[in-house]
């Protein structure tokens, strides 16, 4: 399929209107990220969005598109060789202050990590520490960033956490070896509600679970996001699911953000090429074995390339 050039990501009039009340929390503006190796990868080329409180943005693409190098630009998490080139990330705090996510240094930004913005990375079994207990991970980030926290407050918070999530506390003195693949992912999404975050990043929280765990922990993302009103970016190259739990999407090709609309739009009018390419490239469960074009929805259009 060859691409579209736009002047900036498609979208719609029912877009604007659901723009009209919502309250930002973070916003970018032309986000421009390189890999400065040889020869340079353009990852990210002047993205820019806006989440607002309460919502799930869902960010969609193929893999090697640019929205997980995205993500960790908004968190400043971002490890050489990549380099952000160009760009604002603006954080505007529940208490009114707006937050240079950009100039951050230092004891600042640690301080606005987990605090703040969270993240829940790609991989559980990765992120967790092979070698240190559950209850442990879950305390240092309580040590680290609320040192005044007794040592029963903290006990009595990290079985809190794994309670909301659905995990028995029982486990706080289990390894991640120790745990399943679904208990993983539940206990880093613990770990990154321990501070009460007003945005959470979920980079493809779900990969390599059976559906069935996989429709547990998306019911507990949104369960809790309507019970502590954060807001969640959720990264995924699987369009249908956004669809299902987001309010908005963001659509990702080669590092720019070609088309961002409400969930309900994106599914029944897509506008980007690209965007109804991936709406069909999933099985149909009415049509032939086999088939890849979805029944009763959008598909690709004939004579399009692919």
């Amino acid at each position: 399929m060859t691409a579209t050039t736009t002047a900036g990501p498609l979208t719609s009039p029912t877009h604007a209107a659901y723009l009209a009340g919502q309250d930002p929390v973070l916003t970018a503006s032309d986000i421009s990220i390189t890999y400065e190796v040889d020869p340079p990868v353009h990852a990210v080329k002047g993205a820019s969005l806006t989440l607002h409180r309460g919502e799930i943005l869902g960010l969609a693409g193929e893999s090697g598109c640019g929205k997980t190098t995205l993500a960790y630009g908004l968190n400043r998490l971002l490890k050489p060789p990549a380099i952000l080139r160009s760009g604002e990330v603006t954080f505007h705090d529940a208490d009114g202050a707006d937050v240079d996510v950009v100039g951050l240094r230092g004891d600042a930004l640690r301080a606005f990590r987990w605090d703040k913005v969270s993240m829940v990375f790609q991989g559980a079994m990765n992120s967790l520490n092979p070698v240190i207990s559950v209850r442990d991970q879950l305390q240092d980030v309580m040590t680290t960033h609320r040192p005044q926290m007794s040592r029963a407050a903290r006990g009595a918070r990290s079985a809190e956490l794994l309670e909301l999530v659905g995990v028995d506390p029982v486990r706080l003195d289990s390894f991640a070896h120790e745990l399943s693949g679904g208990m993983r992912q539940r206990v880093m999404i613990a770990m990154a509600l321990a501070l009460n975050p007003q945005v959470m990043i979920m980079d493809e929280p779900t990969t390599a679970l059976d559906v069935v765990v996989q429709r547990g922990i998306l019911r507990e993302i949104m369960k809790l996001r309507e019970q502590f009103g954060f807001a969640v970016v959720f990264i995924t190259h699987d369009l249908p699911m956004l669809l299902e739990i987001s309010d908005r999407i963001a659509v990702m090709r080669d590092g720019e953000i070609v088309e961002i609309d409400t969930a309900e739009s994106v599914y029944a009018r897509a506008q980007h090429p690209y965007t109804r390419t991936l709406l069909a490239s999933f099985p149909s469960l009415t049509g032939e074995r086999g088939a890849f074009v979805r029944g009763g929805g959008p598909a690709t259009e004939e004579g399009e390339e692919s």
